[in-house]
């Protein structure tokens, strides 16, 4: 099972972002320079984080964004699962594109789905705050500078 950049990107804004304290801002830009992603990438990441309630933006001069809420309230499961725009890890695990054709007699459709769900409920046991353990060794390799600047 692999996550797609675009979750990938995702929780690294959130990990990037809960190295601060929570009313400090960050900058797409920030972030773009410390993880080398494509700026364009991230604004497109960021603007989804927030339509989901995992981020809030601050519009204007100084403005940014922050977590909605505090990490120990933000599930890893939740966000792959908001993320991720589909777990078809084989083709019968979509019903419209399926054109397998043992998928009527074949147990290999529910190992996997078994898998994904193994897969999944180990993320959602794990909050941002469990990420967040070594807040000081992320700041320092990403260069988070941690002063207020709300």
């Amino acid at each position: 099972m692999r996550l797609t950049m675009y979750t990938d990107f995702s929780l690294r804004v959130l990990l990037y972002i809960g190295t601060k304290e929570q009313e400090q801002l960050s900058t797409i830009q920030e972030i773009s320079t410390s993880y080398n992603i494509s700026k364009n990438h991230l604004m497109k990441v960021t603007h989804e984080l927030g339509k989901e309630g995992f981020i809030e933006t601050v519009r204007g001069r100084g403005g940014g964004i922050r977590l909605a809420k505090p990490p120990e309230e933000i599930n890893i499961g939740a966000v792959v699962k908001k993320m991720e725009d589909d777990f078809h890890l084989v083709e019968c695990f979509s019903a419209e594109g399926n054109t397998c054709p043992i998928a009527p007699v074949c147990g290999l459709k529910g190992v996997l789905a078994q898998a994904l769900k193994a897969y999944l409920d180990v993320l959602s046991g794990y909050t941002l705050a469990d990420l967040l353990m070594n807040k000081q060794g992320l700041r320092m390799l990403l260069q988070v500078d941690n002063k207020a600047n709300t």
